[in-house]
């Protein structure tokens, strides 16, 4: 039998649709007005016309069942219309087809009243609006015996839920179809209407909605730009170790406080960081341990101007009880901590960095950021401390250390030029 959905879909969507059908799990990062809504139902009952299972179930799932209500079914009922035989449960939001699938529109409210059932697909809709419960415990089981998929789309909304940790995994595994989509780069809201939508919301609400950016809520980011360029080059993705190239570290020391370490490779001009780590109240002894039970072979390490403190009770410094320890550190130079802030910049757009190993390291970059202060209407000067700025250090060791070693080497040459040698 064939029959016709009165649907066509824009450019977009006919790829997104493509895509749809060669992969089990998607996550789709689409921005305002992008029709995903209507893209996602015409989807599932595509697939409940060509699935050859027994029975096929399929659902929308939406945050709230009121969302599910007013946003989905009316769609739902307009594009199966002229379906033969189609019957609808307005009490449940279900459609049932003629050939014994069915669509059923649910909410992510109660994920308890939806476990047991079986699924061969699940879109989920505002995903990140929708427990990590409900996707963890209830959805991905439900697909298990069938083999069905299932799709996450979502406009962004901060780092704390389950999207983006699934939009990070999706940029790992190369099997995901991981789709993001910018207002400024579809086209599919008029320029007239996206600037004055801008003059309405502000940058941080207008990047969030229509640019897909994850640190549009973060007011004051400091990276949140060379992040998201970072990412549209496919520069955070699968950055695996190269034993060929030596690892390196470099740190930002903590006692009462944190203590981070990046380890980076230098391959050519670009600075692959492969691995991160983080941890308090521990000594150098437990670090030092950390870096043998790598599988890395170490050049040097780079630490902090601190590491040339004394401490008393030995009175030794730092750097001395973690020569002593087997690690020889060559030491940042210390700078303002404006200066450093301009050396990541200058340092990031060299920058690889590994998304299965460094998950923290990207979420403590996108959330750095200067405080704003509501009575003198301005951003402070100093970054605002708190659980993101020990990595956020660590990088600033990295790209300080970096740029003096540069430096050295520069006056090394000339010094040599100067006495008439070549190196």
């Amino acid at each position: 039998m064939k029959v016709t959905i009165p649907y066509t879909p824009r450019k977009q969507q006919a790829f997104i649709h493509k895509e749809l059908d060669k992969h089990r799990f998607s996550v789709l990062c689409c921005h305002r007005r992008f029709g995903k809504t209507v893209m996602l139902i015409n989807h599932l009952i595509k697939c409940c016309m060509m699935n050859k299972n027994h029975q096929p179930r399929f659902a929308y799932i939406a945050p709230t069942y009121s969302q599910a209500k007013k946003i989905a079914w009316d769609y739902l009922k307009f594009y199966t219309k002229g379906l033969p035989n189609t019957k609808y449960n307005e009490t449940e939001l279900r459609c049932d087809f003629f050939n014994g699938s069915r669509i059923t529109l649910l909410s992510s409210e109660n994920p308890d009243s939806i476990r047991g059932i079986y699924l061969d697909g699940v879109v989920c809709d505002e995903a990140s609006q929708i427990s990590r419960e409900l996707i963890d415990e209830v959805i991905r089981p439900a697909i298990a015996d069938r083999k069905g998929w299932m799709s996450l789309c979502s406009t962004p909304k901060g780092m704390n839920n389950i999207f983006y940790d699934m939009y990070l995994k999706a940029q790992q595994e190369k099997d995901w179809f991981l789709y993001k989509a910018k207002a400024s780069e579809t086209n599919l809201v008029d320029k007239e209407e996206l600037d004055a939508a801008f003059k309405v919301m502000g940058a941080a609400t207008y990047n969030q909605e229509f640019e897909c950016s994850f640190i549009g809520n973060v007011r004051g980011s400091i990276y949140g730009e060379l992040i998201s360029k970072l990412e549209d080059e496919k520069r955070i993705a699968r950055v695996p170790y190269d034993p060929s190239y030596s690892v390196n570290t470099a740190w930002d020391i903590g006692f009462n406080d944190s203590t981070a370490i990046l380890f980076y490779q230098n391959v050519g001009h670009a600075i692959n960081i492969i691995d991160c780590y983080e941890n308090n109240n521990k000594a150098f002894p437990h670090y030092a341990q950390i870096l043998k039970e790598k599988d890395y072979v170490y050049n040097q390490h780079i630490g902090p101007h601190d590491l040339e403190q004394t401490d008393f009770t030995t009175g030794r410094t730092r750097r001395e009880v973690a020569y002593q320890l087997g690690l020889k550190f060559k030491i940042a130079p210390k700078l303002s901590i404006e200066d450093g802030i301009h050396a990541v910049k200058m340092l990031l757009p060299r920058c690889y960095i590994d998304v299965d190993n460094c998950t923290k390291f990207i979420n403590a970059l996108r959330h750095y950021h200067r405080k704003y202060k509501e009575k003198d209407r301005l951003y402070s000067a100093k970054p605002n401390h708190d659980w993101s700025s020990h990595f956020n250090d660590a990088l600033r060791t990295l790209a300080t250390g970096l740029e003096n070693e540069k430096f050295n080497n520069i006056r090394i040459r000339q010094t040599a030029y100067d006495k008439g040698f070549t190196l």
